[in-house]
C-alpha cells in the first residue's frame, strides 16, 4: 500500500529565511546603535600597544577570543589568548606592563573574569572590556570597555548566544583588519605569516627552494652523440638532456620529443650526430632567486614548456618542472 508524503515537515525553506531574516534584524540593530568611537578606542589601543594583545573569556566568549587573537596574530599584530582559569592558577605570570588585556563576555558579569581583574592591574596590563551589558561590571572594572549591542538572542528563549557571538566575532575580526589596514600590512608580510598556504608559497617560494639541483640532473657535453646519451636522456627522470662545458655553463638543451622528431625526420643516422648539432640552443631559463610562481609563468608565455633550467651567471644550477610547481602547491 502507498505511503503518503508529509508535506508539512517542521523544518521549509521559508521557516529558515524566516531565521535568516530575524537574524539580520538583530545584526542591523548593532550597527544601527554601536557606538563606533568605542571602537575606534580600541583599534586605537590594540595599534600603540608595545607588548602583547591577550585575550579572555569563557565558554562560547572564549572560543571567540581566541579566534579573534588569531586572527590578530595571521594579521601581523601580537596576540595571545589566556584561559581565566589557568591565569589565576600561574599563567598570569606572562602579562607585563606593556600588555592589553581584553576581557570578553556578553553579560559582563562573568565571574572568571572578574577574579583576573584585580591581579591583572596589579601587574601593569591596560584592561579592556568587551561586552553587550550597558553598566555591567566588567564596564566599570576595566580601564576602558566597548558596549557591543544586543537586542536579543535569535534563540527563542532568548538564551543561546547565537546572536552575541556572531556580533563579537563581527567586532573583532572587523577591527583586526582596520588595525592591520592602519599597519600598512603587505602582501608578503601576510604571507610570511602563512608560509604553508597556497598565498605564502606563492608569495615566498622561490625557484632555487623547489628545483632539482644539477648534480642530480642528466648533463652532457656538446661533443658526446646522441647514441652516446640515449640512456643519460631517459636515466633520471626529467625527459631532457642539459648540455654544459667544462665550466658547467649551458649550452642548450635536448629532450625526449626532440628525439622523436629527429628520428622522424633523419632516421638512424641521428644517433651518430652530436649533441651540439641538433640541440635546442638559448632556451628559455630562469634563475634561483625568482619566485617560482613567476617561474610557471615563464613555462606558459610565449610557448608552453614543461621544464626550465635554472641557471646563475651562465652556469647550470637546477631544473625545475612543472610538476614540480603543481607538487609544491603553486
Amino acid at each position: 500500500m502507498a505511503t503518503t508524503m508529509e508535506t508539512d515537515h517542521p523544518v521549509s525553506a521559508e521557516s529558515i529565511k524566516s531565521l535568516f531574516t530575524e537574524q539580520q534584524k538583530f545584526l542591523n540593530h548593532f550597527f544601527d546603535t554601536c557606538d563606533w568611537t568605542l571602537i575606534e578606542n580600541f583599534c586605537k589601543a590594540v595599534l600603540e600597544c608595545k607588548g602583547t594583545v591577550f585575550f579572555s573569556g569563557v565558554g562560547k566568549s572564549g572560543f571567540i577570543s581566541q579566534k579573534v587573537s588569531m586572527t590578530l596574530v595571521s594579521t601581523g599584530t601580537k596576540s595571545v589568548f589566556l584561559s581565566p582559569t589557568d591565569a589565576l592558577h600561574g599563567d598570569i605570570g606572562i602579562i607585563s606592563e606593556d600588555d592589553l588585556l581584553v576581557l570578553v563576555s556578553k553579560s559582563g558579569s562573568t565571574e572568571e573574569l572578574l577574579k583576573l581583574v584585580p591581579y591583572a592591574k596589579a601587574k601593569g596590563a591596560k584592561l579592556v572590556g568587551i561586552h553587550s551589558q550597558p553598566g555591567c561590571k566588567l564596564a566599570k572594572a576595566c580601564d576602558m570597555d566597548v558596549h557591543l549591542p544586543l537586542m536579543r538572542e535569535l534563540c527563542p528563549f532568548d538564551l543561546a548566544p547565537v546572536t552575541s557571538t556572531a556580533i563579537q566575532m563581527l567586532f573583532g575580526d572587523t577591527c583586526a583588519v582596520a588595525i592591520m589596514q592602519a599597519k600598512k600590512l603587505t602582501m608578503d608580510e601576510y604571507a610570511m605569516n602563512h608560509p604553508a598556504g597556497r598565498i605564502g608559497k606563492r608569495l615566498i617560494l622561490k625557484v632555487g627552494d623547489v628545483m632539482k639541483v644539477a648534480k642530480d640532473l642528466p648533463t652532457c657535453s656538446p661533443d658526446s652523440t646522441l647514441m652516446t646519451e640515449l640512456v643519460n636522456l631517459s636515466a633520471k627522470g626529467c625527459g631532457c638532456l642539459l648540455v654544459v662545458d667544462g665550466e658547467g655553463k649551458l649550452g642548450g638543451v635536448f629532450t625526449d620529443g626532440d628525439l622523436r622528431r629527429q628520428l622522424a625526420s633523419q632516421g638512424a643516422n641521428v644517433l651518430d650526430m652530436k649533441i651540439s648539432d641538433i640541440m635546442i640552443k638559448n632556451p628559455r631559463t630562469v634563475d634561483p632567486n625568482m619566485k617560482a610562481v613567476d617561474a610557471m609563468q615563464v613555462m606558459e608565455d610565449p610557448k608552453p614548456v614543461t621544464f626550465l633550467p635554472v641557471v646563475e651567471d651562465g652556469v647550470l644550477r637546477g631544473l625545475i618542472t612543472l610538476h614540480t610547481l603543481i607538487s609544491a602547491g603553486l
